[in-house]
């Protein structure tokens, strides 16, 4: 039993440890162009960063579908598409997560915006979004929101799901007022 003990506490010590090096890509820079992405969404329909020029963009990275948190996040998220799309801002999840579980955790939600596939991770390490546990790859809970000419305006790295959408909000009601001052 004393063996088991020492075991598990290595097992945790270097998953710990794993997680810790697991680096993702280097965040884009704010004010630089947004990284360029070609996914599927949960409808197999491909979405690229270019169709969303002339428009405020809210990417927003999430480690997994149907998990208490990103449901929450989604959820609000889909409860404020309202305001956003109003405000000329478009909204799109990304995780690693496949086709069949983006259409799946959309229909339980009813979410009516694009869940994108980034089966590889390969977008949310170009993001600086992936975490990359050898066997398992998850994306960071990041949002970035990206202005109409597709530059990176704000990166949200401490997401608090009850209330990130208002605080998306919040910010492109004050980056739109001081656009127009």
């Amino acid at each position: 039993m004393k063996w088991f003990a020492i075991a598990a506490a290595m097992i945790i010590i270097s998953a710990l440890f794993v997680a810790r090096a697991a680096r993702a890509g280097d965040l884009p820079e704010l004010g630089s162009p947004a990284p360029d992405f070609m996914l599927p969404d949960q409808h197999g329909v491909q979405h690229a960063l270019h169709e969303y020029r002339g428009k405020w963009l809210v990417l927003y990275f999430y480690p997994k579908d149907d998990t208490p948190g990103c449901t929450q996040e989604a959820c609000a998220f889909r409860d404020d598409l309202h305001q956003l799309t109003e405000m000329g801002a478009q909204v799109i999840g990304v995780s690693v997560d496949d086709r069949d579980s983006h259409a799946k955790f959309a229909q339980k939600y009813h979410l009516p915006f694009p869940l994108l596939a980034d089966k590889s991770g390969e977008i949310a390490d170009s993001y600086g979004a992936l975490l990359n546990l050898g066997i398992i790859k998850l994306a960071r809970r990041f949002t970035f929101l990206i202005d109409p000419e597709g530059k990176i305006r704000r990166e949200y790295l401490s997401v608090d799901t009850s209330n990130h959408s208002k605080e998306i909000i919040e910010d492109l009601k004050q980056i739109t007022k001081k656009e127009k001052q």
